[in-house]
């Protein structure tokens, strides 16, 4: 993520936008498991996974394998009328179980084609199936909803969430704002496939994440699309984005297929960055493997609309003030870290931000003359940098702030400077291989790192990515 303004994740692609959604989330998402009753094998499913930092977002008692959510949307009620189908399977015998939903009415769920009971309380939506589940097996849910959603509100004023624009919406989700449109299991350690199909007025154009599968006429003058990302996916990467989008389409890397898409009024300034993007993954590619998904492109939103750029799978989206060489990078090198490579939990954040941050050094080392050396030492010297460990934040609203982005790469060079740039090289490459599709946490990188270079680095661990204070020297 990369704020810009804030400077939206421009320390981070997300360096301040991200405090606020943490205090929206806790006191949104509260539990509303159903009691378990006498006579039954199974319990209810916890309705969160204790998330340092969001204690109720995601769900036990099962793990989601593929997403097909169909949504109609007007845009002059602003209302969203959904379809969930969700495959799961069971990770223990179940009499209940709990989705993360904000908002929204439900109108019905079932539980393998049989009515279930439900009820709300908070964030959550509690099923009760009609017959229990059985650790192992498999089963689709489905949750009939509407309503207008409500977007999240950050603490620093920017929104997460489904946001209404003027002639469509755009739907982004980090941390949680994916839970004001879908029900799921909101959390990161959740990964799935995604199918999602899109009903719109025909004037619009219809965007999500992954590959176009299909689009044609639906009822009342709209078009139905259909989107596959058919790679896992973390929750708080979906995308949706309606409105009057210059789209263009071409491909990558030897035939993944790109589509960019633009406001109109901002295609002609956008038009030759947006044409380099093929360049800047095969340059990537290079440095990181192999790429990891079927698709890729870019959104570029008018400013106003978030304050922010999100890395959402294979289509990150950009304020136009913020579409820039160094942001692009950024978000692109997150499909690799963050999107591919997913944390275990939300305190493991700097193998996201940190990594692409670092990616940015790198490539203005590579192709504009710019030693990582120097970025370094800008900032070691940036006091803000220093105001709390890299690995463990203070609190939630401290999630994507400065030392995140900064001095998460200031890990990675001081790593590269103790393994030499050979040995760094190849445990980029290898640690986007080992961890491609899967969840890693702060421990997994620090004993994979241990493990290429042969020796141990605690104390480099202990200075740099735990310790409180900033060493005399960088």
């Amino acid at each position: 993520m990369h704020r810009s303004s804030r400077t939206g994740r421009s320390p981070r692609s997300r360096a301040t936008a991200g405090t606020a959604v943490a205090l929206a989330v806790l006191g949104l998402l509260a539990g509303g498991c159903v009691p378990e009753t006498g006579g039954v094998r199974g319990g209810p499913g916890a309705a969160g996974l204790r998330d340092p930092y969001f204690p109720k977002l995601g769900n036990g008692g099962y793990d989601v394998r593929h997403y097909a959510l169909d949504l109609a949307f007007d845009p002059a009620a602003g209302r969203l009328d959904g379809t969930a189908r969700i495959t799961a399977r069971a990770t223990r015998d179940l009499s209940a179980f709990n989705l993360d939903l904000a908002g929204l009415t439900v109108e019905r769920a079932d539980v393998d084609g049989e009515p279930a009971a439900f009820n709300r309380a908070g964030g959550e939506l509690t099923l009760r199936p009609r017959d229990e589940l059985s650790e192992g097996a498999e089963f689709t849910v489905t949750v009939v909803y509407s309503g207008v959603p409500e977007p999240l509100t950050d603490a620093d004023g920017s929104t997460e969430g489904w946001l209404n624009t003027a002639d469509g919406a755009l739907a982004v989700g980090e941390p949680a704002g994916s839970t004001t449109w879908f029900p799921g299991n909101h959390h990161p350690s959740d990964k799935a496939t995604y199918e999602i199909a899109l009903t719109a007025p025909s004037r619009l154009q219809a965007l999500s994440n992954g590959v176009r599968v299909s689009s044609g006429p639906a009822s009342g003058g709209r078009t139905r699309t259909v989107w596959r990302q058919a790679e896992p996916m973390a929750s708080y990467l979906a995308t949706v984005m309606i409105g009057r989008y210059a789209t263009t389409t071409g491909t990558a890397l030897g035939g993944v297929p790109v589509v960019t898409a633009v406001e109109p009024s901002l295609g002609p300034a956008t038009a030759a960055l947006r044409a380099e993007l093929p360049t800047f993954l095969a340059r990537l590619r290079e440095r990181f493997g192999p790429y990891p998904f079927g698709a890729a492109g870019a959104v570029v939103v008018p400013d106003g609309l978030i304050g922010y750029a999100l890395e959402t799978q294979t289509r990150p989206v950009l304020p136009a003030s913020a579409f820039d060489r160094a942001t692009l990078v950024h978000e692109l090198a997150h499909q690799w870290f963050g999107n591919s490579v997913t944390p275990e939990s939300w305190q493991d954040i700097w193998l996201n931000e940190g990594f692409a941050t670092y990616a940015e050094w790198l490539y203005a080392e590579e192709y504009e003359s710019v030693p990582a050396r120097r970025r370094f030492e800008a900032a070691f010297a940036e006091d803000a940098n220093w105001a709390f460990p890299p690995a463990d934040p203070p609190t939630a609203g401290d999630l994507f702030g400065a030392p995140v982005y900064q001095r998460g790469a200031m890990v990675l060079h001081k790593l590269r400077e103790a393994v030499g740039d050979e040995v760094f090289d190849e445990l980029l490459r290898g640690w986007a291989a080992k961890y491609r599709h899967a969840n890693a946490s702060t421990e997994d990188f620090t004993a994979y790192a241990e493990g290429v270079a042969g020796r141990d680095l605690g104390e480099l661990w202990d200075v740099w990515l735990y310790g409180d204070g900033r060493p005399e020297k960088p």
